[in-house]
């Protein structure tokens, strides 16, 4: 391991980081927060001051990023951010550390889950850096920093392969920082339109900033209690709902559309399994909510709601796309809904959405290897002579991308047991343990029971909030850049 080249590099990062706060600060200027605006800009000198130091620390290192140093970049990396976006919580007094480290990581990493009891007190220039953090953490703020940073030259390639999710890592253009540009100028333009659909649909600039960073980066943080609710506006429920399924597509699709291969979309495998699993979950949840279900006889006094057809559509529909794609938004209280309704959105929770896109969870073209794999495996049995190749969009899955989606499983499970047992250790209900678990791990936000929807984590002990944190940026990272820092031999020198 380089050590002197990893310092330098976070220190790149710990000053980059200094940027983002002056927009915030910015706000506390125009709403005239002076104790929020103290916190952001002693916020940005710790970050300046603390990467100049860790620059200076490894400004004569020798050698380029090669795999060892640039997972550990991307892994420490965001432990380091999710710190430094911690700081304007802790300096304004609202915060505790754990609670202050745990909302960074949340929204850095688009997860959403909160310990705020109560969103509209908080002021608003810390709410627009809570929403900052999810844009940042979107696309990825390691992605920005090699858009911005052409020098990194082939250790940019290295980051860039160790941050960006999915199962295809390879770039768009030959160079890596023309890909990362070309993400965030796609991921901006978005971001523009978004943001000008909910100003005509009634919205202020600040809330239709903040719910447009929240959705394109599927993340969820509201600036009020009630989320999107709130609001009470089908307009802006259409539209948050149409942005949050375009944000849970492979950006990649978008790049090539740019570039005239309209025909790209309607050749994915992933997308048509996508959009499929998106309109079947909203038919059967609506036909749900408008009292088709089953009785058993053992739910004893509990009543779950029945809606007109128009009401579950529009309910099940939002819903559907806000767990679907990982965003948290909520304008219901999906913890009531009948049994299958909620069995069927954490079943989405696990899917989630796209590869390549800023949604979490498993990634939908995984779930579609792993049936492939299944099905070819059960004809093997019946059929040991057939030889069959597994193809997506018409290409063949290399032996090598099936075995890491197979340890990707591996590890993805461990964690949900693993994690549902220490939580449960903590004093936590199974279903919440669970449901905590699950929400961060696939960096969802709301859970079940209590961290649901219209529920947050402010109950969760110190300790539980910072292993959380730890589940949310392993889910991000997609547990390989994480877990390799707990293995002794990866810090040896090589």
């Amino acid at each position: 391991m380089n050590y002197l080249l990893l310092a330098k590099y976070l220190g790149l990062f710990s000053l980059a980081m200094g940027v983002p706060l002056l927009g915030s600060a910015g706000w506390a200027l125009w709403f005239f927060e002076w104790g929020a605006l103290s916190a952001l800009m002693a916020t940005s000198i710790v970050a300046v001051a603390g990467g100049g130091g860790l620059y200076y620390l490894g400004r004569n290192a020798r050698g380029k990023v090669f795999e060892r140093e640039g997972i550990a970049l991307v892994g420490v990396g965001w432990l380091l951010i999710a710190l430094i976006g911690a700081l304007p919580y802790m300096f304004s007094g609202l915060l505790s550390p754990a609670e202050a480290y745990f909302e960074s990581m949340s929204g850095f990493t688009t997860t959403g889950a909160s310990v705020l009891t109560e969103i509209e007190p908080v002021a608003k220039s810390l709410l627009f850096w809570r929403a900052t953090t999810h844009w940042l953490g979107g696309m990825g703020i390691v992605v920005l920093i090699i858009a911005v940073l052409p020098f990194l030259g082939a250790g940019g390639k290295q980051l860039y392969r160790s941050e960006v999710p999915g199962v295809d890592k390879s770039g768009l253009l030959p160079r890596v920082q023309d890909t990362a540009a070309m993400l965030y100028k796609i991921y901006l333009g978005m971001t523009v339109v978004q943001t000008v659909l909910l100003m005509l649909a009634g919205m202020s600039l600040f809330d239709a900033l903040c719910h447009t960073f929240a959705t394109l980066s599927t993340g969820g943080f509201s600036t009020r209690t009630a989320s999107v609710a709130a609001f009470d506006s089908v307009a802006v429920e259409v539209i948050i709902t149409v942005f949050m399924v375009l944000a849970g597509i492979n950006f990649g699709l978008y790049f090539a559309m740019l570039k005239g291969g309209w025909g790209a979309p309607f050749r994915n495998t992933e997308l048509k399994w996508y959009l499929l699993m998106l309109g079947v979950a909203t038919l059967l949840i609506t036909v749900n909510l408008t009292g088709v279900q089953g009785s058993a006889g053992v739910d004893g006094p509990r009543e779950t709601p029945v809606y007109g057809f128009g009401k579950a559509l529009r309910a099940a529909s939002f819903q559907v796309a806000s767990i679907a794609t990982t965003t948290g938004f909520a304008t219901d209280n999906f913890d009531v809904w009948p049994h299958f309704s909620r069995a069927l959105l954490v079943a989405l929770m696990l899917v989630g959405g796209c590869s390549g896109s800023t949604a979490g969870g498993t990634k939908v073209v995984r779930a579609v290897i792993l049936a492939k794999m299944a099905w070819m495996r059960l004809e093997r049995m019946f059929r040991p002579k057939t030889v069959r190749v597994l193809r997506i969009n018409g290409v063949v899955v290399p032996e090598e991308a099936q075995h890491l989606v197979h340890t990707f499983l591996v590890l993805h499970l461990a964690a949900l047991i693993g994690g549902t047992l220490f939580m449960s250790f903590l004093g936590l209900p199974f279903q919440t343990a669970l449901g905590s678990v699950v929400a961060t791990v696939n960096n969802i936000g709301p859970g079940l029971e209590h961290v649901g929807a219209v529920e947050n984590y402010a109950f969760v002990p110190a300790t539980g909030k910072m292993f959380l944190s730890l589940m949310m940026v392993m889910g991000r990272l997609e547990f390989y850049s994480v877990c390799v820092l707990f293995v002794p031999a990866f810090w040896r020198r090589g």
